[in-house]
Order: structure tokens, then sequence, then C-alpha cells
């Protein structure tokens, strides 16, 4: 499902305070993932319930999806998962926000909204000055993983975080997904659509260098 919102509206200006990583988990020491655009959170949930030496923290602009995601942690009493909501270049530009960058281990933009006629690319998630600020923010060694099932986006994206000579693409094929945040390689429900369907989807993964 995909649902427009436009993250430049002045609707967002107003950035959720977030706790301390010792009020958010239970154990605030772990490794900590941070999903944008994390929707109704389901990936989240598989990901926190399957992999508990992980923390999870995930950002969706949709309210009504943070609040029944919020709501479900509470009721499964998940201890290594929280739910912000709002414009996601606004929190990580929030200097509230900055803490929690610094202990980020990884970040995904999984099928963000495309945004497809050229004068909504501004509306895209992924910008210059955004991914800047988390290039200055992120820790060497910190990883960027991108995927989508529209290949204009993708080289968008691609572009972008390539032209940030702080980030460095990784093969694919050297890659050790069991040292990440996702060791079980659980799936988005839309990689999961677009693979019944036989559509194609393009993913990149970046690191801090």
């Amino acid at each position: 499902m995909r649902q427009h919102v436009n993250p430049l509206s002045n609707n967002f200006d107003e950035v959720e305070r977030i706790p301390s990583l010792i009020k958010i988990f239970d154990n605030s020491k772990l490794n900590l993932h941070l999903d944008i655009g994390c929707a109704s959170g389901e990936f989240l949930f598989d990901l926190a319930l399957i992999n508990t030496n992980w923390n999870y923290l995930g950002i969706e602009i949709r309210e009504r999806l943070v609040k029944t995601a919020k709501l479900k942690v509470q009721e499964r009493d998940i201890k290594n998962l929280y739910f912000v909501f709002g414009s996601a270049n606004n929190i990580v530009n929030d200097h509230n926000f900055k803490f929690i960058i610094k202990n980020i281990k990884s970040i995904s933009f999984n099928f963000p909204d495309p945004w497809f006629k050229k004068r909504h690319y501004k509306r895209r998630v992924i910008q210059p000055d955004f991914i800047n600020t988390l290039s200055n923010s992120m820790k060497k060694g910190s990883l960027i993983f991108i995927k989508t099932d529209v290949e204009d986006l993708f080289y968008y994206m691609d572009n972008t975080i390539s032209s940030n000579f702080n980030f460095k693409k990784i093969e694919k094929k050297n890659f050790n997904y069991a040292e990440t945040f996702n060791p079980n390689k659980v799936k988005t429900n839309r990689e999961k659509y677009v693979i019944e369907n036989n559509l194609d989807i393009f993913e990149r993964i970046y690191i801090k260098i």
C-alpha cells in the first residue's frame, strides 16, 4: 500500500520528542537499526521477535499507522522495538535525535514512495542534504540499505548516496547478512508482493567510511 503524504508539509514541523535509549529499550546497549518509512511496522515486528539481539526503531509519516504499531508493541510487551511518527528529514535533523544517530548501526529504506513526477522529486525521502546529515552523524562502519521495485528511483537514490564521499558501495555477494539487523533475511510485505508478481527488485548496501 502506498498512500501519498507530502513530507514537506508544515504539519510535520513539530517533531515528536524521543525518550533516551535507556527508556526506550530494555537493553540499550544492543546494536540499533533504524527503518525509515516503516509503514505499519510488520517488517520490524518480525525482526524484533526473531532477532532479540538487536534493537529496532521505525519512523513513519502516517500517524495512524504509528499509533497502531505502538499499541501492538505494548500489547505484545516487545522490549526491543520503538516507533516514531513524523517526517524522517525533520526527525533526523532535530537536535534531540543526534544522540540516537550516533548509536545507529544501520539504516534501511525499503520501497520508499517513488514520487514519480519530476516536480515531486524533492519529496523523496533520500535527498543530498539528508544524506549529508547522516554522513556527518553516523559512525564509521555503519550501513545504509536501499531497496525498491522502481528502477528510476533506485538510480536516483544510488546517485544521491554515492555522491557523498563518506559512503562506499558494498558488493552484495561478499556481504555477510548473519551479522546484520536481518540475519534471517526477513522480507517486507511489499517485497513479498513484488516477488509473487515476478517484478524486479533493485537494492544496494553502503558503508560509512
